[in-house]
């Protein structure tokens, strides 16, 4: 099962409404943070979301509501003793940033945290994936894809039949190996097994124009995080952010499954926003609220 929590879906500055920028993806127990905006801290305790659980967190570029929440998270953490290793990933200058950033003030980490500086990069973990890829944006910055690892399918009982065979312990070892031999004939695990089960496809645009990289891994995914800044290119001008109807366009060209808008700008109300958008978008989509949560489920 793979949760989605969206701890903050503002942009620019916080409002009494919605904070600044974070999501939470849960996954096996794991939580990985894109972005850590300024009260992300605040936005996990409503949240009931344990900071120590927090392995990898990816930043997309270095403005301030993307990112200004990483301190008071890191002091929290040392307070409550973490021994285990902190993985910050983001783009190119994020190793400058966050020396700078853990130097300032009298407090140091009681634990070792890894800084990575990605451009274009496919990065394995295990039973998942993430790939990091360049936006438009003005300063240095990345989107993210969380892609699950394809599965195989469970063992089919009228293959297993066709092929003279019932089943029995050699099904776990042909589990391990992918082929064995039975009475002399070759017997592989795609022989046996049902189609493979896709892994689940998150996209999160980070802040950016529409570009067509985000059109390129975005592709099919079953769901796309999109900055949806503004209603209207008159009031976007040319702050390097996407506006609704742009985020629905790069949701349509991609077959994504369902759309996110996110990070939008603090004069709108969220009803505002929400009926302009049901005018603007002609795919399914939805406007998350602080603490919303969406679960996939194979």
């Amino acid at each position: 099962m793979l949760e989605i929590v969206f701890l903050g879906t503002g942009g620019i500055m916080p409002t009494e409404e919605r904070n600044v920028i974070s999501i939470a993806l849960r996954y096996e127990g794991e939580i990985i943070l894109f972005d850590v905006g300024e009260g992300t801290l605040r936005q996990m305790k409503i949240a009931k979301i344990s900071p120590m659980k927090i392995e990898k967190i990816f930043i997309t570029h270095f403005h301030g509501d993307h990112y200004l929440g990483l301190m008071s998270l890191i002091q929290t953490m040392t307070l409550w003793n973490r021994e285990k290793p902190l993985h910050i990933y983001g783009p190119k200058y994020t190793y400058t940033f966050i020396q700078n950033y853990l130097q300032s003030g009298f407090f140091r980490p009681s634990f070792q945290i890894y800084v990575h500086e990605l451009g274009e990069k496919r990065m394995d973990f295990d039973k998942y994936e993430i790939w990091s890829f360049k936006v438009e944006h003005g300063v240095p910055a990345l989107g993210y894809v969380f892609k699950e690892k394809d599965k195989r399918g469970a063992f089919d009982l009228g293959k297993i039949a066709e092929l003279g065979l019932k089943p029995g312990p050699w099904m776990k070892e042909l589990e391990i190996k992918g082929k064995i031999t039975i009475n002399g004939k070759a017997v592989y695990l795609e022989d046996v097994t049902k189609g493979k089960q896709k892994g689940v496809k998150v996209v999160y645009s980070g802040d950016t124009e529409p570009c067509e990289r985000i059109k390129l891994f975005s592709e099919k995914a079953d769901i796309l995080i999109h900055e949806a800044t503004y209603l209207s290119g008159e009031d976007k001008n040319e702050s390097y952010h996407s506006t609704v109807s742009e985020a629905c366009e790069v949701a349509k060209s991609s077959k994504v499954k369902l759309l996110a808008l996110v990070h939008r700008a603090p004069r709108y109300k969220y009803k505002e926003y929400l009926e302009k958008a049901r005018e603007l978008c002609s795919v399914p989509f939805i406007v998350p609220k602080d603490f919303d949560r969406l679960t996939f489920n194979r």
